[in-house]
């Protein structure tokens, strides 16, 4: 199947080219011409398997005929680094329409999302908090809306949004088209759906195991040593961006330091950093200037960069879900990658429970010249000890780029086996 077979306005191809779709993905295949029809739509789906797509074209298909400059498809998503992620695949796929879009979120001064409603947009790309505000204050108005798209419900469940997400919905006309996409399906998200939705079409894809493209390995360590095992990998493995997961926000902060004293280019990603400090890092990692990032769970869903190979759970996370998503930072688009998860005792239950899901044992692996009876330290030290506070980017040299100034960087080690 091609993208020409869903007979989406002509107007829109250009926009698919631009993006590289070729051929459908599974989930765009059957949501795009669901939501063509104009069917409301549940949707269940792991990340990187072209959910944004499957929503903005139907949507960009829609509002090529109609009013312009008016507020007429909202989507709302749980984070910001989200919201801009889905305004640039619309912008992409919206080329040489004259269809304009708006992301509003918080962290940020209102000032220029203000000119935005002034100026007129077709679609906003809305974190909940920030859009209240502005319907509060007059400058965003919702009686136009004809689509409305519940993005990551389950996380702005995680993140306490839902009675947000509830007092938008009443603000949106009742006759619309509404699509709601969540990785998992609580009790709340299904009452959510069930108020919000008629009849809905639904979709499930993809999410009892990890994407195929991911190589797994567990690393068993004691606690104690998790940090320098870490660093241990990083020096060995040939890597090109790595993605680390910790379990929490000054974990997080703390890891960021101890990688970037040890020589390589690192920054981290987790809510105690400002909007713009999210930014850059995002924007630092994209770029690879950056070839490590650590980050909470914040951007386990949504964060979209296509050049990650590895990705490092730190900490295993709390959820078989969680991990799924974690993991689907790395081979994305069918390129190939690396998820390696650092282990202890106290997850041997969570490890039974993914090897279930997977069907196959996940093989475990331990470095040769790493020393794995190294003492744990005094009670009153850390094993990721920060030599100061209130860290801003880092910057090191980069992976594999331990000496910059020699001019020349030293070629990554073999990867462990």
């Amino acid at each position: 199947m091609n993208f020409e077979q869903f007979n989406l306005d002509s107007r829109l191809m250009a926009g698919i080219k631009r993006a590289g779709y070729e051929t459908p993905t599974p989930i765009q295949e059957v949501a795009i011409p669901a939501a063509l029809a104009g069917d409301d739509l549940i949707g269940t789906a792991q990340t990187g398997t072209g959910k944004t797509a499957a929503f903005v074209l139907p949507i960009l298909h829609k509002l090529l005929n109609g009013p312009r400059r008016v507020a007429r498809a909202l989507i709302v998503t749980p984070t910001r680094e989200l919201a801009e992620q889905i305004n640039d695949s619309i912008r992409e796929l919206a080329v040489g329409t004259q269809i304009r879009s708006a992301t509003i979120y918080g962290g940020v001064g209102p000032g220029p999302q203000v000119k935005a409603l002034r100026d007129g947009v077709e679609i906003l790309v809305a974190c909940p908090g920030r859009l209240l505000d502005l319907i509060a204050q007059g400058y965003a108005r919702l009686g136009g809306i004809e689509v409305l798209v519940l993005d990551e419900a389950d996380r702005m469940f995680d993140m306490g949004f839902l009675p947000d997400v509830r007092k938008i919905i009443k603000a949106v006309p009742p006759k619309r088209q509404t699509m709601l996409f969540s990785a998992t399906f609580p009790k709340e998200i299904e009452e959510l759906a069930s108020m919000s939705l008629h009849e809905p079409h639904r979709i499930t894809l993809g999410l009892s195991s990890p994407a195929h493209t991911v190589t797994h390995a567990l690393f068993p360590v004691p606690q104690h040593l998790k940090g320098g095992l870490l660093l241990y990998l990083l020096k060995k493995t040939d890597t090109d961006s790595v993605l680390v997961f910790t379990r929490t926000k000054h974990r997080a902060e703390r890891l960021a330091h101890q990688i970037a004293h040890a020589g390589f280019r690192v920054t981290s990603l987790h809510s105690n950093r400002s909007q713009n400090q999210r930014q850059a890092a995002l924007n630092g990692f994209k770029s690879g200037h950056f070839q490590i990032m650590v980050a909470t769970d914040i951007a386990a869903r949504g964060l979209d960069v296509e050049s990650i190979s590895h990705v490092i759970n730190f900490d295993m996370p709390d959820t078989a879900d969680a991990y799924i998503h974690r993991i689907g930072r790395t081979g994305r688009a069918e390129r190939t990658g690396d998820a390696f998860t650092l282990v202890t005792p106290d997850d041997n239950d969570m490890i039974r429970t993914l090897e279930k899901i997977m069907g196959k044992p996940l093989p475990r692996q331990s470095l040769p010249d790493f020393d794995y009876t190294a003492p744990a330290p005094p009670k009153a030290a850390t094993v990721i000890h920060p030599t100061h506070h209130s860290p801003t980017p880092h910057h090191a040299p980069a992976v594999g780029q331990r000496h910059a100034t020699s001019g020349q960087p030293s070629r990554p080690r073999q990867k462990p086996r």
